[in-house]
């Protein structure tokens, strides 16, 4: 079986979601001419796949739902490209914690039941390597949940993939969740558990570790979920950030959306949303109990990985370091030969940054050029 190029997907990650919740994404929503195909198809498949919902449910029921979640999640928060999946990939090398996975945000009607059959199919035809930055994608792997969120529910942020002409009322609604309603808040939280639980099961872990950028603007709901949970809050020079966000959100949106959208329209998007985030968390980082935030700059975690991660953990009260400690020291060892992409600020990249992020380069010490 053949691989699937990236760039040239057929189907958009819509079809692995549950037919009801395809739907009503899809509901009032214009599909530009072009995406047609790509459209009915996701929807063809999605009603295919959706079939075996009322199996996942009862194996759900009967194995998972009654799992207890007696320790405190973690949190990494910051923005795309900050820094978070390596963080994400570190932690996760420590058995204590479960994990959503890439298989997890696409066949979410087989979640539970039926992995072997599915993760086969998905490992034929999915990509060796993350078309953005060259790092590995396994079905297994850590994967940020919002993907996951977008298959089985209407309140994610991710819609936006594939409606990106209503971006900012995505954002504005369920990333920031202003005027979110109490049901849609009900449905967020049931989603959440359900998730992490079964994240737990599939993984073995005892802990749920978290790392999903659109939670950088959710602290104060998550704390009303979890009001003892620990956060990592990793920042990035905002040079950078603008550069690889930029590029990862034209590489990623393009196979996936079904509206035109403009590279400008793109750009300015992401200069709003950055502070929106920035702003939502440091008004709401006062609401987390004393001693469950971590802070720390991605290019001092870069260059002192393994130390940073013990006193991550120290300072957390995680636990279990001196177990993980092997395994968490291999991984960054393998990594050290990591070829990132380079960046080279442009004039009119430096322009934008100052003029709009300006007080992030300010409050985390990066030169201002």
């Amino acid at each position: 079986m053949l691989k699937l190029d990236f760039n040239k997907l057929p189907v958009t990650p819509l079809f692995g979601s549950r037919y009801n919740n395809f739907k009503t994404i899809c509901e009032n929503r214009e599909v530009d001419k072009g995406y047609k195909l790509k459209y009915l198809l996701s929807k063809s498949i999605s009603a295919l796949l959706s079939v075996t919902q009322p199996l996942e449910n009862k194996v759900y029921n009967q194995k998972v739902s009654s799992l207890n979640m007696t320790d405190d999640p973690v949190f990494i928060l910051g923005h795309w490209r900050s820094g978070t999946t390596y963080l994400h990939n570190v932690l996760s090398k420590d058995k204590q914690f479960g994990y959503n996975t890439t298989y997890q945000t696409i066949f979410t009607n087989s979640m539970v039941w039926g992995q072997p059959f599915f993760k086969s199919i998905m490992r034929q035809i999915m990509p060796d390597k993350r078309p953005t930055d060259n790092l590995e994608l396994v079905p297994d792997q850590p994967q940020e949940e919002e993907f996951a969120f977008s298959n089985v529910m209407p309140v994610s942020f991710y819609n936006f993939w594939f409606f990106p002409k209503q971006t900012m009322e995505y954002c504005d609604k369920y990333l920031l969740f202003n005027g979110i309603t109490p049901e849609e808040k009900a449905l967020f939280e049931k989603e959440f558990v359900r998730l992490i639980k079964t994240s737990l099961y599939n993984t073995g872990g005892k802990r749920f570790l978290s790392k999903n950028p659109p939670h950088t603007a959710r602290v104060k709901y998550l704390l009303e979920i979890f009001p003892n949970a620990k956060f990592i809050y990793l920042v990035r020079n905002p040079y950078t950030v603008f550069e690889s966000t930029r590029d990862y959100f034209s590489n990623v949106i393009k196979p996936l959306m079904l509206q035109e959208f403009t590279d400008d329209e793109l750009e300015q998007n992401i200069l709003k949303i950055y502070q929106l985030m920035a702003e939502s968390y440091e008004h709401d980082k006062q609401l987390i109990p004393e001693g469950n935030l971590y802070e720390l700059r991605f290019e001092d975690f870069e260059q002192n990985a393994y130390n940073l991660t013990y006193d991550i953990y120290s300072r957390l009260r995680l636990g279990g370091f001196d177990e993980a400690s092997a395994e968490i020291k291999k991984y960054i060892d393998q990594k050290k030969g990591h070829k990132k992409n380079k960046y080279a600020y442009a004039e009119d990249t430096i322009q934008k940054v100052n003029r709009h992020w300006k007080f992030a380069l300010e409050k985390w010490e990066y030169d201002v050029l």
